[in-house]
C-alpha cells in the first residue's frame, strides 16, 4: 500500500482520490471491504448538461468502487432517474472539469474537495446553493466537515466518502521501551525528541522529499497558536497575512524541532509515495509520525503482523502552552464532495438532490469504508464502530472528527494553485533551514 497523491503536491491529495490523499494517489480498500466491491459495474458515460437523466464524474482509485457500487444501486432502484458516472485518473479529471464548468457542459455532480476551487465555482455560479435542497445530508454529515462545502455562510457541496484528519501516530514498543508518554503538550514532546536522540532512534518520521508532509506541522502549530484566524487571514487575502505572529512561532518552533533533531538526518530525502515513512515506524526505526488518517491503511497492509500485535499508537497533537487555539481543532481533508452543476437541467438537479438525500453516504457505503479502517464523513454511527475489525482507532478518530470545533483544510487545498506551490516550495527551505521565518513570511506575503 502506498499514500501516494495525484496532483499538486498538497496533502489533501490523498483524498483527492476520495479515501486517501496523494493519488489526497491511489488507494485501495483493504480485507472484505474490497473484494466485495471488486465485481461492481459502473454507469453509463454521462451527457452534457441539459441531457437526459443526471451525470456524476470521479476519480478512478481510492474510492471508485464505493461510487461504482452507489450509482449502480441508484440505477438498479430508479429506473426514470438515471445517473451516469464516468470515472477519471487525478490529473485528467481535474483538466476535463475545469474545462467543462467553464464551458457550461458539466456533469450534474461536479466532485470536488472544497476550497480555493469551491469558491471559484461559487463566484462564477457555477454551482447551486444546496441549503435546504439537501435536508438529509445537511443532517447527517458531520459539522465540522459540512463547514467546508459552505461559501459565505451557505451551503453548496456535502462530503461524499471518508473524513482524514492528521493523527499523531506513534510507536507504543519504543515508547515504553524507553519509557516516554505520549506528549500532550509541544513541551512534552520536545523532551520525549532528546530521549529518543541520545538513544539513537529517529523521533519522528517525516516525508521531506515530497514536501507536503511539511504543512502538517506549520498547519498544527499555527492553529494551536494562534486559532483558525490566522490562517484565514490568508485565505481572505488580507495584506501582510502572512506576517501573523502565529505563523512566525510557528516557523520558529518547527525550527527548533530541527535543530533538536526531531526528524533525524536523512528526512529530506524520505519520499511519501513508496511509503518510506510509514516503514520507519513499524520497523521500529522512527518513534513518532505526524499523518493523515489514511495512513492506517498502509500500516494494516505493509505490516499487518506489526500492527495486530498493538505496537501502533495514535494521540491528537500536542497543545502549545499560552496558544489561543481550541485543543480540539484538526487539520486535513474534511472529505471529498459533491456539488450540483447550475447549468444542469432542473430535472437533473432534482435527480442529483434526489440522490444526496436518499444514497449518498448511505448504510452500505459507510460500512464499507469502516471495512477499510476509514471514517465516514457523517455522524450518528458510533453504534457501529464496535462492530468493525478496528473499533479503538475507528472510535479515537471518528471523535477527533466529531468534536472539533475548527477542521482546518489542506493549505494547499485551501489557496490557489499558484499560491499553493510557493507555499510548498518555501516551507520546504524552512525544514532544511534554508530560510528564516521571516523570509518565508515575506515570500508569501509576496504571493497575496
Amino acid at each position: 500500500m502506498t499514500t501516494s497523491r495525484t496532483s499538486r503536491s498538497s496533502f489533501a491529495d490523498v483524498a483527492r482520490t476520495p479515501l486517501s490523499r496523494r493519488s489526497l494517489g491511489r488507494f485501495a480498500f483493504v480485507g472484505a471491504a474490497a473484494v466485495a466491491l471488486a465485481g461492481c459495474g459502473g454507469g453509463a458515460r454521462p451527457a452534457g448538461a441539459g441531457g437526459t437523466g443526471a451525470t456524476a464524474w470521479t476519480l478512478t482509485g481510492g474510492a471508485e468502487d464505493m461510487f461504482r457500487a452507489s450509482f449502480q444501486a441508484w440505477n438498479d432502484a430508479h429506473q426514470d432517474a438515471q445517473i451516469a458516472a464516468e470515472y477519471f485518473a487525478n490529473d485528467a479529471f481535474k483538466e476535463k472539469i475545469r474545462t467543462s464548468v467553464g464551458s457550461g457542459n458539466a456533469p450534474t455532480l461536479i466532485y470536488g474537495w472544497g476550497g480555493d476551487g469551491l469558491k471559484d465555482y461559487v463566484e462564477n455560479d457555477n454551482v447551486v446553493e444546496l441549503t435546504g435542497k439537501v435536508p438529509q445530508m445537511e443532517e447527517r454529515a458531520l459539522d465540522s466537515v459540512l463547514q467546508t462545502g459552505m461559501v459565505g455562510g451557505k451551503l453548496y457541496a456535502v462530503p461524499n466518502n471518508n473524513t482524514q484528519p492528521v493523527i499523531l501516530y506513534y510507536n507504543t514498543k519504543l515508547f515504553e521501551e524507553q519509557g516516554v508518554e505520549p506528549p500532550a503538550t509541544w513541551d512534552e514532546l520536545m523532551d520525549a525528541v532528546q530521549k529518543f536522540k541520545a538513544a539513537g532512534i529517529t523521533p519522528i518520521s517525516v516525508a521531506g522529499a515530497s514536501q507536503w508532509p511539511y504543512l502538517m506541522w506549520i498547519q498544527y502549530l499555527t492553529d494551536r497558536i494562534g486559532g483558525p484566524e490566522a490562517f484565514q487571514a490568508v485565505v481572505d487575502g488580507k495584506p501582510d497575512a502572512w506576517s501573523n505572529p502565529a505563523i512566525k512561532e510557528a516557523l520558529e518552533r518547527i525550527q527548533e524541532l530541527v535543530a533538536a533533531g526531531g526528524f533525524g538526518e536523512a528526512y529530506g530525502s524520505v519520499v511519501a509515495d513508496a511509503s518510506a515513512d510509514v516503514a520507519l515506524v513499524h520497523t521500529d526505526q522512527a518513534a513518532m509520525m505526524l499523518h493523515g488518517s489514511w495512513v492506517y491503511t498502509s500500516f494494516l497492509t505493509d505490516a499487518p503482523e506489526w500492527t495486530a500485535e498493538g505496537n501502533l499508537g495514535y494521540a491528537a497533537f500536542p497543545r502549545v502552552e499560552g496558544g489561543k487555539g481550541d485543543p480540539k481543532n484538526i487539520v486535513g481533508n474534511p472529505a471529498n464532495f459533491w456539488a450540483v452543476s447550475a447549468d444542469a437541467s432542473q430535472e437533473q438537479q432534482d435527480i442529483a438532490f434526489r440522490y444526496l438525500n436518499e444514497m449518498n453516504l448511505d448504510d452500505t457505503a459507510v460500512d464499507t469504508l469502516f471495512g477499510a479502517g476509514l471514517i465516514p464523513a457523517v455522524d450518528g454511527v458510533e453504534d457501529r464502530i464496535a462492530a468493525t475489525e478496528h473499533p479503538e482507532y475507528l472510535r479515537f478518530a471518528y471523535s477527533m472528527v466529531q468534536d472539533a470545533p475548527h477542521f482546518q483544510l489542506s493549505w494547499d487545498q485551501a489557496l490557489p494553485a499558484e499560491q499553493a506551490q510557493a507555499l510548498l516550495t518555501n516551507l520546504s527551505q524552512v525544514f532544511q533551514r534554508e530560510k528564516t521565518p521571516a523570509e518565508f513570511q515575506s515570500a508569501m506575503n509576496g504571493t497575496l
